[in-house]
């Protein structure tokens, strides 16, 4: 039985702006709630918070499966923090199929970082959305945000066609590639490689560091023939190594040139406002869906017409219509 005692609006934005780090813990798990009275109270919290937000660099991080995206992550967060930065990672693990909820994987791979005092590690399930990020991701962001953390990185789960909505959440994405793992232009198959702001080779080190430098090279050469993720911005690929730290600096200093070049030329700041036009839109769908399917009409009237449609007496679009036509306008939002 959880006997936590229930904290209220005032002390969770105290707490986070305070960098109470087990207050902004139950902040996350709020956000993150579906039941409607913590939806409320969440809402409430990032109303407050909201004037404090926006003051981070916010980083995209993907790459396909044993890329080395954990490894590079720890090696960099470390560095960066040691720099005097305050670094929030959002892993998003894989669900379970059973369960729904997180494997919690990065945070027992990222000890090192995990122990640091200046990063803040969270684990968050995808519960299958496509764009291999967490639902509540944006929120999560501006909690940390509140919370002073200066650069944030969002892991996600993979690479493909469904893993570029952390586009819609970060100023600058990291595209991360090994050499040797197939077709080297599979990612511009894919597209991905379009949406990355720099791309990078990892891996660099022993026997495969000759390898992953001429891949680099190769990735590099295809860039300047493809159209620029940013307005103004050309991508590069570099390589680097997690394990051994090489070129991981090199890394951080293009995110930084980055920043300057796009602030300078205003791209930064339309991203910025396509990001909060896109959430905003996303708002809208979810508020849909929630009160679609939360209407006891459409609950009662849901079963029969389903099984009408899979015994083939119904049209999908027949039925649709069917149970558009019993939802009721909501009066408030969930």
């Amino acid at each position: 039985m959880n006997t936590t005692k229930p904290l209220t609006t005032k002390k969770y934005i105290a707490g986070i702006i305070s960098n109470d780090r087990t207050v902004l813990g139950r902040a996350i798990t709020l956000i993150e709630s579906d039941i409607p009275d913590h939806i409320k109270r969440s809402r409430e919290i990032l109303k407050e918070l909201l004037p404090r937000t926006g003051n981070s660099i916010r980083i995209g991080i993907t790459g396909m499966p044993g890329a080395g995206k954990s490894t590079f992550i720890e090696e960099f967060g470390c560095r960066l923090t040691a720099k005097g930065h305050r670094v929030a990672v959002m892993a998003v693990d894989p669900s379970s199929s059973i369960t729904r909820g997180s494997i919690l994987g990065d945070k027992t791979r990222m000890e090192r970082l995990g122990r640091d005092a200046n990063a803040f590690i969270r684990p968050s399930p995808s519960r299958g959305i496509l764009g291999g990020v967490a639902r509540k991701t944006r929120e999560t962001m501006l909690l940390f945000e509140a919370a002073g953390y200066d650069i944030l990185i969002i892991e996600t789960i993979g690479v493909g066609q469904n893993e570029i909505t952390v586009r819609s959440m970060v100023d600058f994405i990291l595209l991360m590639m090994i050499a040797g793992a197939g077709d080297e232009l599979q990612g511009i198959k894919k597209g991905i490689i379009e949406i990355a702001d720099a791309v990078v080779l990892n891996k660099a080190d022993g026997d495969n560091k000759k390898k992953t430098l001429a891949a680099a090279q190769e990735y590099d050469r295809i860039l300047h023939y493809l159209s620029p993720a940013t307005d103004g911005w050309l991508t590069h690929a570099l390589s680097c190594s997690a394990i051994t730290g090489e070129g991981v600096d090199e890394l951080w200093q293009v995110v930084e040139r980055f920043k300057e070049l796009t602030l300078a030329s205003g791209a930064w700041e339309a991203r910025r406002r396509q990001q909060a036009r896109q959430w905003f839109a996303a708002l809208i769908e979810e508020f849909l869906y929630r009160s679609f399917f939360g209407d006891p009409k459409i609950q009662r009237s849901l079963p029969s017409i389903e099984q009408k449609v899979l015994d083939g007496e119904l049209s999908a679009i027949a039925a649709a219509e069917s149970l558009l036509g019993k939802f009721k306008k909501p009066k408030k939002i969930l």
